[in-house]
């Protein structure tokens, strides 16, 4: 019996009674730990490694749609952050102010008129690519709008930060005269004042990320070309941004209706300044106001309650020329 089990036994190394059959060493490696447990990201297939990869893939995404939020003037953004300007006047206007292109597009088998031969003469001297294309596509940029035509493709404008406004003042050892823009929202307005800016020798202007124009085309148009020479940069927050410019050096004047000082011959704008603006109608927010070292008003003998912000701007920017000149 003793031996019929154990024959059993060797038969069937699992059973619980009698010796049974060893591996030998085989199996060692089997048992040897594989060491520690990666984590849940790690893990193929595991839920939080797919939600780690969709939040990379977001972000990627993100950095490749890169270009600025782009207002529209007589226009709108593409995919690529372009703005598309689209409408016989509205690309021929935009050509004839140089605002910067990256491509016209022209409809086959276009009918001609003086404005279709003016733009694309234009943009041939200028070097601007050509691409003809069916109206279907040419309608599918515009989202049903009316190009009649022609579309112009303008890039994403390049903003620059703002302590390179400072750079721009140390490079001919000039006091920065800089203008921050608070609530400005048309961006003809912003064209106006980068206008200003060049006129009268300042060195940049500064506008928030949020709630503010950008450099579209129609502000490219209403520079009249100062966009290609003054640079505008883009603060994530204008208070910090103020504040900054204050630990730098500079004294922050904010312009409003019911200032405390008179723009006639305030010493302030002799020396490194930021001037701010508002809006026309709001005026500046509590929080720049509150940064501001001192505000000043525009004398104003009429019956205008305010001005907007490009005729201020070319005011008080040439009381500033004024007083610097008078100073050296």
């Amino acid at each position: 019996m003793a031996g019929n089990s154990q024959r059993r036994n060797r038969r069937n190394p699992g059973s619980k009674k009698g010796a049974s059959v060893g591996t030998g060493g085989h199996s060692r490696r089997a048992l040897e730990g594989k060491g520690p447990t990666p984590p849940a990201t790690a893990r193929k297939g595991h839920p939080k490694q797919r939600a780690a990869n969709a939040a990379a893939k977001r972000a990627a995404d993100a950095k490749a749609r890169g270009g600025m939020r782009r207002g529209g003037v007589q226009g709108r953004t593409g995919k690529s952050g372009a703005e598309l300007v689209y409408g016989r006047n509205s690309v021929l206007e935009a050509l004839q102010g140089d605002v910067p292109a990256s491509a016209l597009y022209v409809q086959q088998f276009i009918d001609n008129d003086d404005r279709v031969r003016d733009a694309l003469s234009l943009a041939t001297e200028r070097g601007v690519p050509l691409m003809e294309a069916p109206r279907p596509q040419l309608d599918n940029l515009a989202e049903g709008h009316n190009h009649q035509g022609l579309i112009l493709q303008v890039p994403p404008y390049e903003y620059a930060h703002p302590d390179d406004l400072l750079s721009a003042a140390d490079v001919n050892k000039d006091a920065p005269l800089i203008v921050a823009l608070d609530g400005i929202t048309d961006s003809r307005n912003l064209g106006a004042v980068v206008r200003s800016v060049a006129a009268f020798d300042g060195h940049g202007v500064v506008v928030p990320e949020r709630r503010s124009a950008g450099m579209t085309a129609g502000a490219w148009k209403t520079s009249s070309g100062a966009a290609a020479r003054v640079p505008v940069a883009r603060a994530s927050n204008l208070t910090r941004a103020l504040e900054a410019y204050k630990k730098a050096g500079l004294f922050v004047v904010g312009l409003a209706a019911d200032g405390e000082h008179n723009l006639v011959d305030l010493d302030a704008l002799t020396g490194p300044v930021v001037v701010v603006m508002g809006s026309e109608g709001k005026g500046l927010s509590r929080l720049v106001a509150e940064t501001c070292d001192l505000t000043v008003r525009i004398p104003m003998p009429g019956q205008a309650e305010s001005l907007n912000a490009g005729v201020a701007a070319g005011i008080v920017l040439y009381e500033a020329a004024r007083l610097r000149a008078a100073a050296r």
